[in-house]
């Protein structure tokens, strides 16, 4: 293997959740590879920011704000990166919302279809909208961001868990049905990771201490640590790789899970 097959120089990136968090460090990690970074989430002023940034060391960044959960939004999102950067080689699809903690059966449908509509759907409509520019353009790479949660039930985040284990069927059904077309479909299953979206858990100072406890490294991961094996999966290394899921977990399910108490 040679260097070079991770330069993502000439490529279109675009990633979803991209203004903070494992979006924005993805997005970071493949603008500095040398692809051009089209960002999105819904606010446009937070990737309005995170551009600016890029630009300014040297990457070439796209803010398009848009919601996963509006199918017109995907179209149009996807369509407006094709015009001004001319094509999609790349697809991360990172965008989650949870806004259930808790006992499964507490939680009420609105939740399930708020949770199912972003984290499962949303990822369908970002492939599907994607997909032919990526055809037209002899291949791409899909990086679906599922989670250690759709591998192992996690106490309080029932929903999540199954959002993110049809994360991962989404992930083999497409590989398989993509493969003639030269695009390659694999997932991450990252572990507890310090972010925004996950500070429920790393704020609670007796819910992180029975986290690290599950973690045999001890510790939560942050963002970047996640970027190695995200610009694997974008880049000719992984011409051969398709339908896979790769845990970033700091072995969490190599232990026995997260404790009760």
């Amino acid at each position: 293997m040679r260097c070079a097959d991770f330069d993502l120089s000439g490529k279109v990136a675009l990633i979803t959740g991209a203004s903070r968090g494992i979006g924005e460090a993805i997005a970071r990690c493949y603008a500095a590879a040398g692809a051009a970074v089209v960002l999105s989430s819904r606010r446009q002023e937070a990737l309005d920011a995170v551009a600016a940034s890029i630009r300014e060391e040297g990457g070439q960044a796209l803010a398009l704000a848009a919601h996963t959960g509006d199918r017109a939004a995907v179209e149009r999102l996807v369509e407006q990166a094709v015009d001004a950067l001319g094509g999609v080689d790349i697809l991360v699809n990172n965008a989650a919302t949870n806004p259930h903690f808790g006992p499964i059966l507490t939680s009420e449908e609105s939740h399930w279809a708020k949770i199912l509509d972003v984290n499962l759907v949303g990822y369908f409509r970002m492939v599907q909208a994607c997909v032919p520019v990526m055809r037209e353009r002899g291949g791409g790479k899909i990086v679906q961001v599922a989670s250690v949660a759709g591998l192992r039930a996690q106490p309080g985040m029932g929903i999540y868990c199954v959002s993110k284990a049809g994360v991962l069927m989404l992930t083999q059904v497409l590989a398989n049905e993509l493969a003639s077309d030269n695009i390659q479909v694999n997932a991450i299953a990252p572990g507890f990771i310090r972010t925004r979206f996950s500070r429920a858990l790393w704020d609670n100072p007796e819910l992180y201490r029975r986290i690290v406890q599950a973690v045999p490294m001890h510790r939560m991961a942050e963002p970047q640590e996640l970027t190695g094996i995200a610009l694997y999966l974008a880049s000719d290394a992984s011409s051969f790789t398709t339908g896979a899921v790769f845990t970033v977990d700091g072995g969490q399910l190599a232990a026995s899970g997260l404790p009760e108490g």
